[in-house]
């Protein structure tokens, strides 16, 4: 098993999960396939993350699946925007934390279907 994680990445917690829970148990292969056409800014950073973890483990794509995608929420970032009056909004910027972990397909045996003999 090899896991890649990104820290404070400028990408919603919330827009993010909607993508991690799509590629939650699939080939790795296949999530890098099915993520580099979908529109969604997390879904390029989730791709990166997903490459990332299969690197570190000397796996090829098409061998592991990913066990777990998760996404955390991290610090905001505060911002102020002018408005009329001189009064101000307050601008929230959200980061994540992405975890990836990815590992090599458990093959049960067929013959004894997790019985010992």
């Amino acid at each position: 098993m090899s896991r890649a994680l990104l820290k404070f990445s400028r990408v919603s917690p919330i827009k993010a999960r909607l993508v991690a829970r799509e590629v939650q148990g699939m080939n790795a292969e296949l999530a890098l396939a099915s993520l580099e056409f979908m529109p969604n800014k997390a879904a390029r950073i989730i791709s990166k993350v997903i490459a990332s973890a299969v690197a570190n483990g000397d796996y090829e794509p098409q061998e592991v699946i990913i066990t777990s995608c998760r996404v955390d929420k991290a610090s905001v970032m505060k911002r102020w925007r002018p408005r009329a009056r001189g009064t101000a909004t307050r601008i929230l910027k959200p980061t994540a934390h992405i975890l990836v972990e990815v590992a090599e397909p458990v093959i049960e045996d067929a013959k004894n279907n997790g019985k010992d003999a």
